[in-house]
């Protein structure tokens, strides 16, 4: 059968075989809506051609409808795991510069510095002072608390406390 496409033969010709040629489209691609896509810019691309050639005479038009649904499906489905290889790299890429939960390797090393400094500065301490310090910073331990269990007046606690954490200061603004 010989036959010239017009615009509302074309449309008719879709129209009766649109169920066929979306199912032919999921079955390449694997998903109903980019079937419907596929079959939508079938169409775009055999009006187009029907427009530029308005003389040309089609054998089989359902099987060059077929034959343009099955190369865009195809072309859908190598774009569809190209952008799927490129998200999947972008992904495992992605976690390697997320930064880490952690310092890196320079603040390690600068913050052990500082912490062989401090403990420079604690056994520099006398023991008195080096006690409060750590009950009040380290054991979270009240001034009243500290002066009972040192044997001091609250106000005692408090300067103990005070005096041992400007010569940490010191120790560590001098680096030693």
């Amino acid at each position: 059968m010989v036959a010239t496409l017009r615009d509302r033969e074309l449309l008719t010709l879709l129209i009766a075989h649109r169920a066929e040629l979306v199912n032919y489209a999921r079955a390449i691609v694997g998903d109903a809506a980019l079937a419907e896509d596929v079959v939508q810019d079938a169409y775009f691309r055999l009006e187009r051609a029907q427009q530029v050639k308005l003389d040309d005479k089609l054998d089989e038009p359902v099987g060059y409808i077929f034959r343009i649904v099955r190369n865009l499906a195809i072309d859908g489905r190598r774009r569809i795991g190209r952008e799927s290889t490129l998200i999947q790299g972008d992904a495992s890429n992605a976690t390697d510069m997320i930064a880490a939960d952690g310092p890196d390797p320079e603040e390690k090393a600068i913050a052990r510095g500082q912490v062989r400094l401090l403990e420079q500065a604690l056994s520099q301490l006398p023991e008195k002072s080096r006690i409060a310090l750590e009950m009040h910073r380290f054991g979270g331990c009240k001034y009243a608390e500290i002066a009972r269990r040192l044997d001091v007046s609250v106000g005692t606690a408090h300067a103990l406390v005070a005096g041992a954490i400007e010569h940490c200061k010191q120790v560590l603004a001098k680096g030693g």
